[in-house]
């Protein structure tokens, strides 16, 4: 295996601003003109700039987000000061997640593109915020604290929360954004996919006990885990409170054809030459492993807490489910790394979990690393998905048969992980 390695206001924004049922804010192009200069003709990041390709805007309409990104221009230009925009952006990025959501579970309507395709969502995103980069308002603002607001509630940091109901176990996943696109621009992300058909669902567990599900995307990035994206997302979610979950796991997109449960998360950054989506390294490579910005202390690998034996033994079909204990460490007092297939020895410094030592390791490590710190009883790990695979031959076809039956596939099994990984396990201290 080694070799394989606030609700309400966006509420009301969907059904007086937005698309579908939408018109723009009646006022939006009168005080455009008032409000903003002309957009600036400034260069994109590196992720903005692949909306040059003709199929991202190809996948935004007919995906039905197209609405989002032809508006928002203006609605930005309708703000008069920094704490306004502030609020359009926390509102408009809440409406997109819950507008994904939403087609995602085949509740809005909307292009032709299968309901949980995840790609839409992506690149409706980066649309708006290019959008942002380009505006010109009369007064000082903050752009980055504006994208990392958008960024948040657009991927459902905010207006995200449980719904309280006693006897329902509460689980809270992650997925990630698509990736690897300078090679194939029509990727997608099955853990994505997963997050938004899953987002706010009522499952029943293998038990019979009921539970509900909320989920979060993240960037493919650097910049935002070393800006404590991934801890933003799970704190809410790891302390006392309405918000609390009962078991977390991260989700994301591993190796061809099985999914696999990650014994072992690595406290390192190892992937270069591998990019990140802004086409930023991590500094770490396999003979010189670094740890990321920001993060908290904790040990070099941290274990799964997830049942790994009662999935393994209930969910196979139609993929297999393994455990993967492969690690990749420098041992104690050597200098060089190795390669584990039964998980670290004592003293060994992390080069790479099971999940490699890209976002997807750290994601695992960052997670369960601050559940280890505020709710240690708490069953948490890593699930990857397999490759998803079945795009048309055809570079100009986004979707096909194949393609979405996959992404179908893999979803309803993450679901079925989820539903026997959740049932309650009574400790001897419960009883």
């Amino acid at each position: 295996m080694l070799l394989l390695r606030r609700a309400a206001s966006a509420a009301a924004l969907l059904v007086t601003v937005l698309p579908v049922t939408i018109a723009s804010p009646a006022h939006a192009a009168a005080d455009a003109a008032s409000t903003c200069r002309p957009p600036a003709s400034v260069p994109l990041d590196a992720e903005q700039s692949r909306l040059a390709d003709a199929r991202t805007t190809a996948l935004i309409e007919r995906g039905g987000l197209g609405d989002f990104v032809r508006r928002f221009p203006a609605a930005l230009c309708t703000t008069r000061n920094p704490a306004e925009t502030g609020r359009l952006l926390d509102d408009w990025g809440e409406a997109l997640w819950q507008a994904s959501v939403r087609r995602a579970q085949g509740q809005r309507p909307g292009g032709d593109l299968a309901p949980g395709d995840d790609r839409p969502l992506y690149w409706a995103r980066l649309g708006l915020t290019a959008a942002l980069a380009r505006w010109q308002p009369e007064f000082t603002v903050d752009r980055a604290a504006l994208r990392a607001r958008f960024e948040d509630a657009s991927r459902g940091l905010t207006g995200n929360a449980f719904r309280t109901a006693p006897g329902v176990r509460r689980i809270f996943i992650s997925g990630f954004d698509p990736f690897g696109l300078d090679t194939e621009i029509r990727r997608a992300n099955p853990s994505g996919s997963a997050a938004l058909q899953l987002n706010g669902r009522r499952v029943t567990l293998a038990d019979g006990s009921p539970a509900e599900i909320r989920a979060v995307v993240l960037p493919v990035r650097y910049a935002d885990f070393d800006a404590g994206m991934v801890e933003r997302a799970f704190t809410p979610h790891l302390t006392a409170g309405p918000a609390a979950a009962d078991i977390i796991t991260t989700v994301s997109q591993g190796y061809p054809g099985i999914f696999t449960l990650e014994d072992w998360a690595g406290r390192a950054r190892s992937a270069d030459p591998y990019p990140d989506n802004a086409r930023a390294l991590s500094g770490g490579t396999r003979e010189h492993p670094v740890t990321a910005p920001g993060l908290g202390p904790g040990p070099e690998f941290i274990r799964t807490t997830l049942p790994a034996d009662a999935v393994t033994a209930a969910v196979q079909t139609p993929y297999p489910v393994l455990l993967n204990s492969d690690v990749t460490e420098i041992p104690a007092g050597g200098t060089a790394p190795v390669d584990r297939t039964d998980g670290p020895t004592p003293g060994s410094r992390a080069v790479a979990g099971g999940g490699g030592g890209y976002l997807s390791n750290e994601v695992a490590y960052r997670s369960n690393r601050l559940r280890a710190e505020l709710a240690p009883h708490l069953p948490g790990g890593h699930l990857h998905t397999p490759v998803l695979t079945g795009l048309p031959a055809d570079p100009q076809a986004l979707t096909g048969p194949e393609f979405e039956r996959n992404e179908s596939a893999i979803t309803a099994e993450v679901r079925a992980v989820l539903e026997h990984a959740a049932v309650r396990r009574w400790a001897v201290s419960d009883k």
